[in-house]
């Protein structure tokens, strides 16, 4: 199955970095031994990664939401 991109440009730029950033606090969390807290936020992270790593969001697609025609396209 071959989904459409709806995320594109300062938006995948944006999902990227926050992406990196949640995981960076799931990491610190868990050797807090916070494990709820990291748990959150590790599965938020590496949907925001995947978000960015394909270009597509299954939001974005429920809402009918389309960035890829932002002006900082990276493709």
């Amino acid at each position: 199955m071959d989904l459409p991109r709806n995320v594109g440009g300062r938006d995948r730029i944006l999902r990227g970095v926050l992406g990196v950033w949640l995981v960076v606090v799931a990491v610190a969390a868990y050797s807090e031994d916070r494990r709820l807290s990291a748990a959150v936020a590790g599965l938020s992270g590496a949907g925001l990664l995947q978000n960015a790593a394909t270009g597509f969001c299954g939001g974005n697609f429920l809402f009918g939401i389309d960035t890829t025609d932002d002006a900082c396209a990276l493709d």
